[in-house]
């Protein structure tokens, strides 16, 4: 059984222990030979970590490490540079704050290269350690998880400007020593800051959507097919469609719209347990966004289009969902059209969209975080799969039962809307919101193997009036060539009940 680095960041120790290393040094190669100052934004648990610690080890001279890899026989290994490494998830920031705890740091760097520091302020540390470092070679600077200090306090306004202020002054070090420094290479999940804490370094080439280094981090199907040979040999001798499989759960992440990769975390994971299953979701999806979702009515997040600004954007003060679901890997970019430049966004595979919508929808029924929409979801694909209309009707009313009162009184379809469209999106089936014909709009229209459902939604209606709409606005007309049986279902829902109060159904002849 081959060893699987689940969790792993060390390039050493992955190397050292024997574990399972997909070949980038070609990309880092390009990367560290065609510039100087990169800054990459990807999602957590990505390899951004990994990938700094293979780059300090290149120019640590550790030539022994990458036996058997691209680089080894490219690389000149009797240049050795010094190597600052900062990785903000082992600084005590939050206990000593943001200033002091690189302020020790400074130190301990300093330390390890033998080096005393003279200067007492953080700013000054910082300058004379990469000046004094480059005694012997030009510095090599990388810095993982630059923006955890800020993310981490995003309910906490007055904390994000203070840290944001000390990040300001210790950055503002970088450009006076160039002439010190070989490579510098910043990575974070958001790209909120890069004008407000950068804006003194604006020779930082942002990376995050360039081509050529779309697959940087992450693994193509190439990389899943050559290097895990041996594990799909045997799986598909019981699972034919494997490959399939893992393409829909996990591929699919995209930051160009043409280079796929899956997300390493997971397919590491399975192939360690060899079960379909949520593993990066699980790992720490922040409340705050799920809550912040819901605050914003966001819940129809396929086919998003996007410009390039908004993209890049992530304003702490007043926080926009969708660049932030991307940057954090819940969309990921599907096309990009040049003339527009504006970007097409959607989940990237199974296991984020069925992860999300589940959260969503738990949060819309009031009974997230701790709870999820499993069960009572699952009575509603058995009566879709049935044409069971009672029964789906039935597993629709328990979906509305945790509605919050307040709800209820706001005499507004939307929240119903919203938890029927989850509901239906939850189990991975085609469900479409707010789908405009050439005579009105039909609320939600839902596609299965055999059959196409118009719903038309009411609040204290009638549901007579709700069937009567679709088949007099012609919801399901555009669609009578279809093979599948096509449906329409009026529902009124009852504030003073808070239930579905009736409904009906009728099918097109």
């Amino acid at each position: 059984m081959r060893k699987y680095p689940i969790g792993l960041q060390d390039f050493g120790e992955i190397r050292k222990g024997g574990f399972l290393y997909v070949d980038k040094t070609p990309l880092i190669y390009r990367l560290i030979e065609s510039g100087k100052y990169y800054f990459l934004s990807r999602p957590r648990r990505f390899g951004k970590s990994l990938l700094l610690s293979t780059i300090k080890e290149i120019f640590s001279g550790n030539k022994k490490l990458f036996e058997g890899l691209w680089i080894h026989d490219q690389w000149n290994w009797e240049q050795i540079h010094p190597v600052i490494h900062l990785r903000f998830s082992k600084l005590d920031y939050q206990k000593l704050g943001l200033y002091e705890a690189l302020n020790m740091e400074m130190g301990i760097v300093a330390k390890e290269f033998g080096i005393e520091l003279e200067s007492s302020h953080l700013k000054g540390r910082f300058a004379e350690l990469i000046r004094k470092a480059s005694a012997n070679g030009a510095v090599v600077i990388l810095i993982d998880e630059y923006d955890k200090p800020i993310t981490d306090y995003l309910e906490d306004l007055e904390k994000v400007e203070e840290n944001r202020s000390v990040f300001k002054s210790f950055y503002s070090v970088l450009k006076d020593s160039d002439e010190y420094i070989r490579l510098l290479l910043l990575t974070g999940v958001s790209r909120f800051s890069k004008v407000s804490i950068f804006s003194d370094l604006n020779n930082l080439y942002d990376i995050t959507l360039n081509p050529h280094y779309a697959a940087l981090v992450g693994i193509t199907q190439q990389e899943l097919e050559s290097d895990f040979a041996e594990e799909i040999s045997v799986l598909q001798q019981s699972q034919p469609n494997v490959l399939q499989k893992l393409k829909e759960w996990y591929n699919g992440y995209s930051w160009d719209g043409i280079t796929k990769v899956y997300n390493p975390f997971s397919l590491l994971s399975y192939m360690g347990s060899g079960r379909l299953q949520n593993f990066w979701f699980q790992t720490g999806t922040p409340t705050w966004l799920v809550n912040l979702m819901k605050h914003n009515l966001e819940f129809d997040l396929d086919n998003v289009l996007i410009g390039e600004n908004a993209i890049s954007s992530f304003n702490v003060e007043h926080i926009a969902p969708v660049p932030v679901l991307f940057q954090t890997g819940y969309l990921t970019i599907k096309a990009y059209d040049p003339e527009s430049r504006l970007y097409e966004l959607g989940y990237p595979n199974k296991e984020v969209e069925e992860s999300l919508t589940d959260a969503l929808l738990s949060a819309y029924r009031n009974i997230f975080p701790g709870h999820d929409s499993m069960s009572v979801t699952y009575d509603l694909n058995k009566a879709l799969k049935n044409n069971d209309m009672p029964q789906m009707i039935k597993a629709l009313d328990t979906l509305l039962s945790t509605i919050p009162y307040d709800h209820w009184k706001a005499e507004s379809e939307s929240i119903f809307h919203i938890i029927v469209h989850l509901s239906f999106k939850r189990l991975g089936i085609d469900v479409r919101s707010e789908v405009h014909s050439s005579t009105g709009r039909c609320d939600i229209l839902v596609f299965t193997d055999k059959y196409i459902f118009a719903l038309e939604l009411k609040l204290n209606g009638t549901a007579q009036a709700a069937l009567d709409q679709i088949f007099e606005k012609g919801y399901l007309r555009s669609y009578q060539s279809d093979s599948r049986k096509k449906i329409g279902i009026g529902i009124n829902f009852s504030s003073e009940k808070r239930s579905v109060e009736e409904f009906l159904v009728k099918e097109v002849e």
